[in-house]
């Protein structure tokens, strides 16, 4: 029972502390979209990042620096505790989660490493002088610009792309995905995408996965735009080009780490809203906007690391794993 009961608290905490942490973060991000629209789309992005993947992480630190520590200091083993149906179903909710999420992070690694085998089939290697990743020319009836892969990236870009825009248009299109690359987002949208599967009582967080991909997308057209404003005109013109090839209601479905440069009809409304802003990038000085407010951007960041190793430093004092073991049994006889 011992044993059974540490397990049982642990995936009960870890939902109910992920899915508090994640209604914080998804009011808190409500109510700073005003703040957040006056700083650069890398800065709005690595703030939404870390607002999404926050609370996974402080549940799984107080888990692991405050909860076991104090359990294993303070409970008896021959403790007469039981585990309550109450506590039990909170329990085994938590577990599907955990187990939806493994579940999800390697059907997405399985899902890429098969897009990549019939792509590299059906694609020809080229070398670009403007990225420094494996770029490959795909025979394939969409138009597609993608980066494959979280950790070993490569570049695709579809035959009639290649071959319909013209070299500064690709260039800018490149450009563009070479800024989802310097900051990793195909890393970053596994992350997101696994821990959302670990959170079954609410879908709130998907509003901020929302927002981070619109922010991630907008960032990466700064990135292209910010090396001139002939950069951003060209970036425009190979987004409405690109638009064009679209088959109509053709879509595509991608794995977490593809990162598209346009997958579908449902994207149309956000080409319009691209393709104004980067004519605004191309009328001002796109530089001073990507580089604004840096101290801004690792704030979270900052934070989080701050909120981790203060943690650890003061998990080891006796007057906190004891005020930490009251809790539990208080959450124990709560929930009998």
């Amino acid at each position: 029972m011992y044993t059974f009961l540490c397990i049982t608290l642990v995936l009960a905490l870890l939902l109910t502390i992920n899915a508090t942490a994640t209604m914080a973060s998804a009011g808190a991000g409500r109510l700073s979209k005003r703040l957040l629209r006056k700083c650069s789309a890398r800065t709005r992005a690595e703030i939404l990042f870390v607002m999404r993947i926050g609370p996974p992480v402080i549940a799984i630190v107080a888990i692991a620096a405050f909860m076991i520590p104090s359990y294993l200091t303070y409970e008896p083993h021959t403790t007469e505790e039981v585990v309550s149906w109450k506590l039990g179903g909170l329990a085994a909710l938590s577990a599907i989660g955990v187990a939806l999420a493994i579940s999800r992070g390697v059907r997405s690694w399985l899902a890429t490493r098969s897009l990549l085998k019939d792509w590299l089939a059906a694609s020809t290697p080229i070398h670009l002088d403007a990225i420094r990743v494996p770029t490959f020319v795909l025979q394939h009836s969409f138009p597609i610009i993608a980066v494959v892969g979280a950790l070993r990236p490569r570049l695709f870009i579809a035959a009639q792309v290649f071959d319909s825009l013209s070299e500064e248009e690709l260039a800018a299109a490149i450009a563009h995905e070479y800024g989802h690359l310097a900051a990793h987002d195909n890393f970053k949208r596994s992350v997101m995408r696994i821990s959302r599967a670990a959170l079954l009582l609410i879908p709130c967080g998907r509003s901020l996965d929302r927002a981070w991909n619109e922010a991630s997308e907008s960032a990466a057209d700064e990135h292209a735009a910010q090396t001139g404003s002939l950069i951003a005109l060209n970036l425009a013109s190979a987004l409405v080009r690109i638009a064009k090839m679209i088959p109509k209601g053709q879509q595509q479905i991608m794995p977490a780490s593809v990162s598209a440069f346009l997958a579908g009809n449902e994207d149309m409304p956000r080409v319009r809203v691209r393709v104004r802003r980067l004519l605004e990038l191309a009328g001002s000085d796109p530089r001073l906007l990507v580089s604004s407010a840096p101290l801004v951007r690792f704030l979270p960041w900052t934070a989080l690391t701050v909120l981790v190793v203060t943690s650890v430093m003061i998990e080891s004092r006796p007057q906190v794993l004891a005020s930490v073991h009251d809790m539990i049994e208080y959450v124990v006889h709560f929930l009998s």
